[in-house]
């Protein structure tokens, strides 16, 4: 069975914290939801692009709340 590289497990264990305290959908806007969720999927799709470096699931963080932001500001 394959193993999860550690930077990996600690990229989905960090940005699944953030999102845990966000509970209360309702109180948020459209744009804080759509920066949430694109700072997530980023993170995640940007540490399975580069086999869990760090590097990529911080900058694929950024880039996704950056977009879930631009997106939320149209709604």
């Amino acid at each position: 069975m394959r193993r999860h590289p550690f930077a990996l497990t600690l990229a989905i264990l960090a940005l699944s914290a953030p999102l845990s305290g966000c509970a209360t959908w309702d109180s948020l806007s459209s744009r804080q939801k759509s920066t949430a969720v694109g700072t997530a999927v980023g993170g995640v799709a940007g540490a399975a692009v580069t086999n869990g470096s760090v590097l990529g699931t911080v900058g694929g963080a950024a880039i996704g709340g950056f977009i879930g932001d631009e997106v939320g500001k149209r709604r």
